[in-house]
C-alpha cells in the first residue's frame, strides 16, 4: 500500500481547562468544599485564605477584576509568548492605588456562619473493637496472625464474605504464614464469641442464628427461633407461616412469639458502631430556605463562599520587580512564576464564585418552581419538574443542573432534602391535570401504611383505588413505585 499525505478539517467541541475546573467544583458538596481549597492552597503558594476586615470588595467587583481572557489559548500554567516580557503592573496596584486583594464572599453574609463547625462523633471504630477483643483470647503468634487477617476481612455490616481459601492465600503469599481452611474456621468459631453478638458470620442466617444461640437461656421461644431459622429459613424470610406451623406442629401464639424473637435481633451487627454507622452520617446543607412572612429567601451555607487571596508576599515580590532597574535572567524567571501562580489563584478564586452563581441560579429556580412545597411542606403540592425545566429557567445545561441536584442539599422549615428529592415525572388524570409522580407515590405510601396488616393490599387493589381517586396508572406502574419506596409484596407485609 503506498503512502500518501492529505489535508483535512475537523470541527471538534472541547472543554477548556477553566470549563472542566468549574465542573469538577459544581459536584463538590460543602462538606468537602474545604478540603478542596486546602488542596489548591497546598499546591499554590500565590493562593491564601483571607480575613474579612481587610477586604472590602464585593463580589460583583471581584468578577469584573477576574474576567478570564476571551483568547481560548489561555493558559493558567502560562505558556512562554504571554510570560516572554512579563508585565506586573496590573498585579500590583488596583485603581485606588492600593495593592488589591480578592474575595469571593460579599459583606451580606452573617459572621455567626463562619463560626459554624461541622459536628464529628469521636469514638473507636468496629474493627477497632473487634481488635480489642483479640487480647482475651489465648493464642500464639501464628494464630494471632490469622486471627487478624479474618478481622481485617470484615466488611462494613461485621460479616465475613470472603472465601476460607482465599484468606489462606492472603496469609501465605503477603505474611509467609502457613495454614489451612480447617484451622482458619475453628479461629473463626472463636471470633464469632465476640460482641457484637453476630459479628464474622457468612450470611444473614447464620448471624441471626449466632445471635440467638446468645439468648438459648431465656425461654422456649427463643428455642424455637433457633430451630425456625436452622430448619425453615427460606420459609420464614418468604413468610410462608403455614408451612412452618406444619411442620414443627406450633400453633399461632407460638408462631408469634418465634418472630417476636427474630425481629428484635440485628442484621448488620457492624453497622452500627463507630465509624461504620452510615445511618448517623452528618449531612451539611448547601442552601437555607426560610419563610419570611409568605416571602421565600434563599442563602447559601457560609462555607460555600471561603475568603481567598493573593499572597501579599507574591505581591510584594512583584512590585521589587516592577521598581528595580537590572532585571537579569534569574530575576525575569522568577517573575514569570510568580506570574503563573498568580494567574493560578485569580483562576481558581473565579470558579468558586462562578460555582457561587451556579449554585444559587440553580436553587432559586428549583424554589420558585416548587413555591408551594416550601412554603407548606406538603408533598401533595409539588409540581411535576425536570432536569430540563431547570435548565431552561436558569440558561444552563442539562448536565450542569444535574451536577449539582445530585450531590447538593437544602434545608427548609420541613426538613432537609436532597435537591434531586424535588425532581419527577408527570402524570395525567382523569380531568387533564398534570400530576407530579412524588404525589402518586406519596398517596400510594399512605395507602399501604392504612391498610389492614393481616390483609395486606395487593397491587392490582392498589391500582383499582388509586384510578378510583382519578389517577391513570397501571398495575406494573404502582408495582415500579412501590419497588422504589422500598416497600414489599402484600405477602411480604402480612403480619400474624
Amino acid at each position: 500500500m503506498a503512502l500518501g499525505q492529505s489535508l483535512q478539517q475537523k470541527l471538534l467541541q472541547k472543554l477548556s481547562p477553566q470549563q472542566i475546573q468549574l465542573m469538577k467544583l459544581l459536584q463538590v458538596p460543602t462538606a468537602n468544599l474545604e478540603e478542596r481549597i486546602k488542596e489548591e492552597l497546598e499546591e499554590n503558594p500565590a493562593l491564601e485564605m483571607g480575613e474579612d476586615e481587610d477586604n472590602k470588595e464585593t463580589a460583583d467587583e471581584m468578577k469584573d477584576e477576574f474576567e478570564t481572557p476571551e483568547n481560548d489559548d489561555f493558559e493558567v500554567d502560562g505558556s512562554a509568548e504571554e510570560y516572554e516580557d512579563p508585565d506586573v503592573s496590573e498585579y500590583i496596584v488596583d485603581d485606588d492605588g492600593e495593592i488589591a486583594d480578592y474575595k469571593v464572599k460579599d459583606d451580606n453574609y452573617p459572621e455567626m456562619d463562619d463560626k459554624q463547625t461541622i459536628p464529628m462523633k469521636l469514638e473507636n471504630s468496629f474493627f477497632d473493637l473487634v481488635l480489642n477483643q483479640l487480647g482475651m483470647l489465648e493464642l500464639d503468634d501464628h494464630r494471632f496472625k490469622i486471627a487478624e487477617q479474618i478481622v481485617g476481612s470484615l466488611d462494613d455490616d461485621g460479616y465475613l464474605r470472603r472465601d476460607l481459601s482465599s484468606i489462606a492465600d492472603d496469609l501465605a503469599f503477603r505474611q509467609n504464614v502457613m495454614t489451612d481452611e480447617k484451622e482458619i474456621e475453628s479461629i473463626i468459631k472463636e471470633i464469632q464469641q465476640f460482641d457484637p453478638p453476630g459479628v464474622a458470620a457468612r450470611d444473614l442466617q447464620e448471624c441471626l442464628l449466632l445471635q440467638l444461640k446468645r439468648k438459648s437461656s431465656e425461654g422456649i421461644g427463643v428455642q424455637l427461633a433457633i430451630e425456625v431459622l436452622s430448619k425453615y429459613y427460606d420459609e420464614f424470610i418468604k413468610k410462608h407461616y403455614d408451612k412452618i406451623q406444619r411442620g414443627l406442629n406450633i400453633n399461632d401464639e407460638q408462631l408469634k412469639e418465634v418472630v417476636h424473637q427474630i425481629i428484635k435481633l440485628n442484621p448488620k451487627p457492624g453497622g452500627n458502631i463507630g465509624e461504620m454507622n452510615k445511618a448517623e452520617s452528618y449531612i451539611v446543607p448547601d442552601f437555607y430556605v426560610l419563610n419570611n412572612n409568605g416571602m421565600l429567601e434563599i442563602s447559601l451555607n457560609a462555607r460555600n463562599a471561603p475568603d481567598l487571596k493573593i499572597s501579599e508576599g507574591y505581591k510584594e515580590m512583584m512590585k521589587e520587580y516592577d521598581k528595580g532597574s537590572k532585571k537579569d535572567k534569574r530575576q525575569k524567571e522568577a517573575v514569570i512564576f510568580i506570574k503563573q501562580k498568580i494567574d493560578s489563584a485569580k483562576w481558581f478564586i473565579e470558579m468558586i464564585q462562578q460555582r457561587q452563581q451556579t449554585l444559587l441560579s440553580t436553587m432559586g429556580a428549583i424554589m420558585h418552581h416548587q413555591e408551594e412545597f416550601f412554603l407548606t411542606g406538603d408533598v401533595l403540592v409539588m409540581k411535576p419538574m425536570i432536569l430540563k425545566d431547570i435548565a431552561e429557567r436558569t440558561g444552563l445545561d442539562i448536565s450542569t443542573v444535574s451536577r449539582v441536584a445530585n450531590s447538593k442539599f437544602v434545608q427548609t422549615e420541613f426538613g432537609t432534602y436532597r435537591l434531586k428529592y424535588f425532581f419527577s415525572e408527570s402524570l395525567s388524570t382523569d380531568s387533564g391535570e398534570e400530576v407530579s409522580t412524588r404525589e402518586v407515590k406519596e398517596i400510594l405510601n399512605n395507602m399501604i401504611d392504612a391498610e389492614d396488616k393481616h390483609k395486606p393490599l395487593s397491587d392490582e387493589f392498589l391500582t383499582d383505588m388509586l384510578n378510583a381517586k382519578g389517577y391513570n396508572i397501571a398495575r406494573r406502574t404502582v408495582a415500579k413505585y412501590r419497588e422504589q419506596l422500598n416497600i414489599p409484596v402484600a405477602r411480604l407485609r402480612k403480619e400474624l
